[in-house]
């Protein structure tokens, strides 16, 4: 038998033993003499009877009662303890069961005593941990779920057979509490065999069953939206919601004889959804960006809102207009492409050829245009998103490529004089009193506060309210001066308007001069009732 794996729990102390005719000095003394006391136990039927029993019981499974073996292991010992031990000539120990004892005093003051392994064996308590990963998602709490297919059995009950796409909007608006215009998206994603009819218990097993019901209103919109095994959202999944708008919103209604406008407005609600939620520049958006974006939110209003200019945010009409008529300008053989010298042209000739060369390199963005040399709408619509609003971060991230010639993610002194060169010629030529660099530089710096010194980096534009007007020197003359004038009307505007960022401003003021110019443009050739009219877009 082995028996080298007895713990220290199991060593028999001669003292616990209490063996009435051994001293403990002369078995301290006698280390053989337990050695002995040991084997000769373990020859004895009852201790054979007990390993035994303790192997079958560790063999079932079955719990081992510690008192009840410590109680065999006694009796086996006092009944057969051979009579060197009983007839030893040393007086017997201290009564254990003595009040008066000191040695009880003490032993009943000791932790350990108090809780001997040889008296009781406690199993540890398992504690249930709850489920808190859910592979397709946590599923929705019983109370929700009862109230859900309650909602949606009164919907069902006037219609057995199921609900077409023009009755199932009702539930995306009210049981899903979505956007009314993702209604067609949703019935196909649930009509996935195109039967054109969604019944309660498909419904049932897509948006219950499916855990749809508890998710964030973000997480559902993403679910809706992207493809089967997709894991981000592109453009094109975005183009049915648009056409759903276009389709039924009250405010766009003015649109639905003028199909090719339909199509530019759509594009560039895409593009600026795509510019400001889709910070890593991939053409995905994934989920946590959409999370982080304004977009849902947007989606919300515009759902509630009849007046579609009310919603600023990636849907307003009137944004669509100044960036397509922006284009258009500057598009002169009309054939949806601009060029190096058209964009040269943009802002009354306000960019420097540096800094439009840096933007045609390709360096900020890469262009969507499969003609080289060539700008399509959706670049520009990039570009001059970033160029109108310089403090929003995508704006920044742009600008700063373009100045980091680099391409180490600093902005270095000598960077900046590169762009500041031209900014002086040009300044000279129009008769206009130079700044010369070292005072511009200093000037920046005193702006920015980078924690380096003679170098800056994005994190330093970002945390700096006036990073935008850094751009602004170095490659663009008439915001320049416009900053160094500081111009009143622009401040108060600002102290009007101040949740209205830098490119609503700019939109609010390009849609007035557009309009007044086709206003005027109506009158020469003979309308004069336009002047009664209220002012609206031409399309």
């Amino acid at each position: 038998m082995d028996i080298d794996g007895v713990t220290d729990a199991q060593i028999l102390d001669h003292e616990l033993l209490q063996l009435p005719g051994l001293s403990p000095v002369s078995l301290k003394a006698n280390p053989h003499i337990a050695d002995e006391l040991f084997s000769q136990w373990l020859s004895l039927p009852e201790t054979g009877r007990l390993v035994k029993s303790l192997i079958d019981d560790a063999k079932s499974s079955t719990p081992v009662s510690a008192s009840k073996n410590c109680t065999n292991l006694n009796v086996a010992c006092g009944s057969a303890l051979p009579s060197v031990f009983m007839n030893s000539g040393t007086p017997p120990l201290s009564p254990r069961g003595s009040p008066g004892s000191p040695r009880f005093s003490r032993q009943k003051a000791s932790p350990s005593s108090l809780h001997s392994p040889l008296k009781s064996v406690r199993e540890p308590k398992r504690q249930l941990i709850p489920q808190f990963y859910f592979q397709h998602g946590r599923p929705p709490a019983k109370e929700l779920r009862e109230q859900c297919i309650s909602m949606v059995d009164q919907f069902f009950s006037n219609y057995i057979d199921g609900l077409h796409m023009d009755e199932f909007k009702s539930i995306t608006k009210e049981v899903c509490k979505l956007p009314s215009f993702l209604s067609p998206v949703l019935f196909r994603k649930i009509d996935t065999s195109c039967t054109g009819i969604i019944t309660r218990d498909a419904f049932i097993k897509y948006w219950v069953d499916g855990h749809m019901l508890a998710m964030d209103l973000a997480s559902q919109i993403y679910n809706i939206l992207r493809q089967p095994g997709c894991k981000y959202l592109t453009q094109a999944d975005f183009k049915p919601v648009l056409d759903e708008l276009l389709a039924t919103h009250p405010g766009l209604e003015f649109l639905r004889n003028t199909p090719e406008f339909q199509e530019r407005y759509a594009e560039t609600v895409i593009y600026r959804i795509f510019y400001y939620i889709n910070r890593s520049g991939t053409g995905c958006i994934t989920l946590r960006e959409l999370k982080r974006g304004n977009l849902i939110a947007a989606m919300q209003q515009v759902d509630e809102e009849d007046d579609i200019n009310k919603v600023i945010r990636y849907f307003s009409y009137e944004h669509f207009y100044v960036i397509y008529c922006r284009f258009w300008e500057l598009d002169g053989d009309h054939d949806f492409l601009i060029d190096k010298e058209n964009l040269i042209k943009y802002g009354n000739h306000a960019l420097t050829y540096r800094i439009v060369d840096r933007i045609f390199s390709q360096v900020p963005r890469k262009f969507t245009s499969k003609v080289e040399g060539k700008m399509s709408y959706e670049d520009f619509a990039y570009f001059i998103l970033a160029e109108e609003d310089k403090s929003s971060e995508p704006s920044l991230e742009y600008w700063f490529k373009c100045i980091d010639l680099v391409g180490d993610g600093v902005i270095t002194p000598n960077e900046m004089q590169f762009f500041y060169e031209e900014q002086l010629h040009r300044m000279e030529c129009i008769t206009q009193e130079p700044v010369l660099f070292e005072d511009i530089l200093c000037q920046i710096f005193d702006m920015i506060k980078p924690e380096k010194e003679n170098c800056i980096t994005l994190q330093d534009l970002k945390a700096s309210k006036l990073s935008g007007n850094i751009f602004n020197i170095l490659f663009n003359l008439n915001k320049f001066m416009a900053f160094e004038t500081r111009d009143p009307f622009l401040i108060r505007q600002e102290r009007e308007n101040p949740t209205l960022t830098e490119w609503d401003r700019f939109a609010q003021r390009e849609y007035v001069r557009l309009s007044m110019e086709e206003d005027v443009e109506e009158v020469s050739n003979g309308s004069a009732d336009v002047w009664d009219e209220p002012l609206e877009s031409p399309f």
